[in-house]
Parts: structure tokens; sequence; C-alpha cells
């Protein structure tokens, strides 16, 4: 599929620049060759640190007041000094309904409906009525590993399989209870958890919990609805739709409510059409019978919730078949934890991509309110969306996010950036140009965001916005397709095997403005090839690659989590030195960053966020053992124990990490 880690083949043929080209313009090509990252750094490093002379930076008591971690190469989790975890909410654990035990290898897919999913990704703690000590914790699933949710079954037990596997049968279909347990491993689990009189955190059952999963029923939301891009036989009106698949990061909006962002979605279906329409194509659905990744489609029954994920034209239109369901992903989707009875909504206005996530400006009442989005894919772009409307506190909810202006940036040489309007009529999106209306060009975002001439970007991840200063942080996790003469000011490598986080700010500090400034935050890699906002390069105590979850707590600390791929004890590359996925948190004042945390073999680590005192910290680790090849795992051997380390199967889960003093995490 020639997919890299976390991503989806490469789509993006336009012509439009690069950031490696805007960074090369802004950097001469002679004097980046011959001073290397030390003179790139000269003018794209650390524009939006404050000018205080060294010795006052290094006089000012630090923001990161624990001891660095080494880099971890043991299959297990690390913390700092001073500081202890536990493991909540492992795949299997019961939330809801009558509360069905994990029984590996017998759990059913009805079952799986009332469990934690698979592969945790992004997440948010809402609390209480404003308690740090109970609230409920809303976690995404972004994908699953079928062998280690199926490995004690007969068709899967002492079998080759890699990461993606499944079983088929003699006639090439697939087992129906199977693909009903995958499609309940994927989608959101919002569960109460409560710390207990030992300090520990434990689920407690909640009328509030439940699953939202890949074919939870939910209704289709903004310019989009109603569309003829979005009608098929189940919802011939086009107002409907189910489910939600590959759950990235996530977003919370000003009014308390869960955006759940749909990311790598289209391998999930299959199209054998010889002629593929723009819609799946510029998105990668898979050409193959087969499909890109699990084969729901070929499910033993052809029931319709599975016939679904065929994406061929099938019938006279497209009422009558499933060719419009690709259109129907790729959206942000809003869910009301605090309400079971709500039905999520998809708010199309926010653009359909590969969303890693969206991040919100601090919402001003009389205001617009304004996210961003990153399409997490090679060669990709950021978006920024800004309301119509003015944000009302205790008044507005998602309908505001249904009315507004999507754009797209453009990063310039010169340390300048603006924003492209994606609307009818603006910067040549127009019927005449091949966009009939505005459904039609947020269906079709990524071409409306080629013709503007948007910048490539190397695979745009995660956001956050600094509570102190404004300055929006993106990660651009890494990108080793991009050549030497592809680079750009932006993203400064070719086969960028280590990303860099780059960040902008607004004249007046107003996110409405249509241009911005920005420069990067830190250029990661080893001491040899990295550097950092302050000058200087990252070393033992900070070395890290492939940064991807990024949040802010409310003293301004930075998170940064990584994500390079599926690392084992055996693996041999340019990220060996940097050893396991973990945490990092860095002081963006004054560029100083610390790893504060490893995890085991072959996970991801990724979503953060804290209780409202600071205290605790929430962090997921995603796919432990994803690294074991098809003969390990048919010799039993998993690649990794996390968290049972009992032999069985490694199983995603939420670590919760609090300071054995009960003081602030990370002071």
């Amino acid at each position: 599929m020639g997919y890299q880690h976390g991503d989806e083949p490469p789509c993006n043929s336009s012509a439009n620049r690069t950031f490696y080209e805007v960074m090369e313009a802004r950097v001469a090509r002679r004097q980046f060759l011959m001073g290397g990252l030390a003179t790139l750094a000269t003018g794209l490093i650390g524009g939006g640190l404050a000018a205080k002379p060294a010795q006052a930076q290094d006089a000012a008591p630090s923001l990161l007041g624990f001891k660095s971690v080494p880099v971890g190469f043991e299959d297990r989790v690390v913390v700092p000094e001073g500081y202890r975890f536990q493991v909540l909410a492992p795949t299997g654990t019961p939330i809801s309904g009558d509360m069905p035990a994990p029984r590996p290898g017998a759990n059913t897919g009805a079952e799986q409906e009332h469990q934690t999913g698979q592969h945790h990704d992004g997440m948010h703690f809402f609390p209480i009525d404003g308690s740090s000590a109970d609230g409920l914790l809303v976690v995404n699933h972004e994908y699953i590993e079928p062998r280690f949710l199926h490995a004690e079954k007969p068709a899967y037990k002492g079998q080759s399989f890699n990461a993606y596997g499944v079983a088929f049968d003699a006639e090439g279909r697939r087992d129906d209870d199977e693909v009903r347990m995958e499609i309940a491993a994927h989608g959101v689990s919002i569960y109460r958890t409560s710390r207990q009189g030992d300090g520990s955190w434990s689920v407690v059952a909640d009328p509030r919990n439940r699953r939202i999963t890949a074919a939870t029923p939910v209704e289709i939301g903004g310019p989009v609805r109603g569309a003829a891009h979005v009608r098929t036989m189940f919802s011939p009106d086009g107002l409907r739709a189910r489910g939600t698949l590959n759950n990235c990061s996530h977003g919370v909006t000003p009014w308390n409510t869960y955006l759940a962002a749909e990311e790598n979605w289209a391998g999930y279906f299959s199209n054998t059409d010889a002629e593929h329409p723009r819609e799946h194509a510029r998105y990668g659905v898979p050409r193959s019978a087969r499909g890109g990744r699990f084969a729901w489609h070929l499910a033993r029954s052809g029931a319709d919730e599975y016939v679904r994920f065929d994406a061929s034209a099938r019938a006279a239109s497209a009422v009558e078949d499933y060719r419009n369901e690709p259109n129907t992903m790729g959206w942000m989707v809003e869910i009301d934890p605090f309400d079971p009875t709500a039905t999520p909504i998809k708010r199309t206005h926010l653009g359909r991509f590969g969303h890693e996530g969206v991040v919100f400006a601090p919402a001003v009442p009389g205001q617009p309110v304004v996210c961003y989005s990153g399409d997490d894919a090679r060669f990709e772009y950021i978006y920024r969306f800004v309301s119509d409307e003015a944000f009302a506190p205790g008044q507005t909810d998602g309908g505001i996010l249904d009315r507004g202006t999507l754009y797209v940036a453009r990063f310039n040489d010169d340390g300048g950036g603006e924003w492209l309007a994606l609307a009818p009529g603006r910067n040549g999106l127009t019927p005449a140009n091949g966009f009939a209306d505005l459904a039609d060009i947020l269906v079709n975002t990524r071409l409306a965001a080629d013709h503007v001439g948007a910048t490539k970007m190397d695979r745009p991840e995660w956001g956050a916005v600094d509570p102190k200063t404004g300055a929006v942080y993106f990660t651009l996790t890494n990108n080793t397709l991009r050549t030497q003469a592809q680079v750009d000011a932006v993203n400064p490598r070719a086969a960028n095997n280590f990303g860099q986080i780059v960040r902008w700010t607004y004249a007046g500090g107003d996110h409405t403005a249509g241009s911005f400034s920005w420069d990067l935050f830190v250029i990661a890699g080893d001491a040899r090839n990295s550097v950092v906002a302050n000058g200087a390069t990252l070393n033992n105590d900070n070395i890290f690659a492939c940064p991807d979850g990024l949040w802010f707590d409310a003293q301004s600390r930075l998170w940064i989590q990584t994500d390079m791929g599926d690392l084992g004890p055996a693996y041999e590359g340019p990220l060996k030195p940097f050893g396991m996925n973990g945490l990092l948190a860095a002081d963006p004042a004054t560029g100083e960053i610390k790893r504060f945390m490893t995890g085991p073999w072959g996970q991801e680590c990724t979503g953060v966020v804290g209780t409202p005192d600071g205290r605790t910290l929430f962090v997921n680790f995603q796919h432990p053992g994803a690294h074991a090849t098809a003969a390990q795992f048919a010799a039993g051997d998993y690649g990794s124990g996390f968290p049972d380390y009992n032999g069985g199967p490694p199983r995603s889960a939420t670590v919760v990490i609090t300071k054995i003093d009960g003081g602030v995490i990370g002071s």
C-alpha cells in the first residue's frame, strides 16, 4: 500500500510548493549546504522567543522541575524519580451494559460494543462538577490489530499474521462476528473514572458510559448535509451516516463537547471500478477487491452493515449502493459526553481530509470561534476555520461550526504566511474550475487546497495553542519521501526521518487575521542534526524524533509525544538512537526540553491530558508489540507484554501518572 507508519499512501500530485522549498528560499541554498542546521537556525529558529539575555534565561526558575529519564530500550514504562503510574482501562475493559468481562478468544462482537476499544489515541478528561478526582474520560480508538484482538481463536492462534492480517475462509469470506468485533473496537469510549481512597483511579459504572463505534448512527451536519455526495442506500436523503473511523486525535470545544477526528479512513473501503471519482482518488481509496485494511465488506453474510464498505458502483444510482460511503468519512465528529441520548454529528464545514485532530484558539465572547486542523499525510496541508457567528458563553453550541469559512495555510519565504479561503467564488473555486458549490468544495477539501496554492507539509499532526502567548504550535512528524528538490523553509530536510515543530503568531493576537508570522520551535533529531528554539542542539536528556501528540497544560508546559513507528529491540535504522517512543515536556519561553517518560516495545505514545488541578496526567500507549513479525506471532511471541506481562497478547491502555508528593505534574 505504500504506507508510512501512521500515514496513508501519498495522494497529492499537485505542483504546489512544499514547506521545504519555502525554507530553502528563506535561507540561501549555499548557506544551508555549507553551514548545515546551524546556519539554517539563523533564519528559521526561535523568532518567537522573548528577547532576553542568556544570563536572565538561565537565572529564571525552570518550568520543568523533574529529572529527565534516559532513552528507553526496555519493554516497560519509565517515569521520573518522584513519580508513579498505574494502568487504566486497557483494551477490553467493560464500561457499559452488563459490563462483560474480557474473555480472550471468547468475547463476542456484541460484548466488544460495551468494552474499551483497541489502539487508544487522543482523549480528554471532562470534570464532573469541576472535580479533579471525578470525571468522564473520552478516548479515541484509532485502528485495530486483528491478530491481537482474536489471538486465542483457532483461526489465529499459532498462525502467521502481521499487524493487518485477517483470516478468510476457503471461499475468501470473513467471519461475521469477527468483523462485528473489529468494527466495535474502533470509535470512541466514554466512561466515568474516579480517584479512589488509595490514590488509584478506577472505571466507575455510570449511565453516561458508552461506546461510539464504526457502526453507531450519526447525523451529517453543516453544508454537506443532504448533498448528493453523501446520499447512500442507508440514507437516501443524505442526512445520516453510520459510524466514525480511524479516530486519531481530538478536540475540545469552548462549549465543553468532544470532537473525534477521522484520519486514515480511506483504506477501510474497496472500489473496483475502472475509474475512481475524484473524491475517492484524491484520498487514496484502494482499487483492490480486498480493500486496503480489514476487508469488512467480505463478511460471509453479506449483511448491509458490512457491504457498505464496498464503494464500487453496484447499481443504477448512488441511493441503491454505497459508492458514496467514503464521502461520509473524513470529518470531525462532535460528541456530547454528558448526554448519552445525543446523536454524534459530523461537522462538515471543518473540511474532509485525514484529520489528525482540531485545536481551538481561546474563545472570546463577542468574537468568532477559530480552530485549526492538520491533514496527517505526506505533502498535505494545515487548515483553519473561522465562524460567522460570535461566541456567546452558555448559548453557543456546535451549530456555530456549520457556518463560517474554511481556510488553508500558505507559508511564505520571508517568515510570513497567509490563510487562503476555501469558499465558493474565492481563490478560483468556481464551477468553471470544477467546484460547483460549498458542499462540493468541502467534500473535495484536498483538491480545493491544491487549487488555491497551499503549502505542502511534512505530515501535519497535532496542534496546540499556548495559553500565555496565543502562539499556535503544530507537529510535522516526518516525511521520508521528500527529496532535496522539494525542501522549503518550514520543511527543511530531504528524507526527513525526524520531523519538526512549527509555530505561528498574529499581530495583536488576532486569530481571525488573514496573515501570520512563523518560525520553527525545534528541528528534531540527535545532537548532530537538531536545533532548538534557544539555539542549542538536543542532547541525551531530550533527543527525540517524529513529534506527534502536542498539548499545553495550564502553566504553559508544552507536552510532546513521539511516534517513530513500531520500534522493537531488534530495530536497526536511523531511529535506533532514540529508543522507544515517549513523552517530553518543553518550556516555550526558554526552549528547554526534557524527556519525561518512555514506553514499552512497539508502542506509540499518544493522547495526553491532565486534570484541572494539574496533579494527574493521563497518557495513552497504542499498539504495543506491533513490531512483532508474522513468524513471531505464530510462535506465541507477541512483541511486548504490556500491560499485563502474563504471556498473553499486549493491549493498548491509558497510563495515569501522579507525583508521589501530590504536586503538579512537571513542576
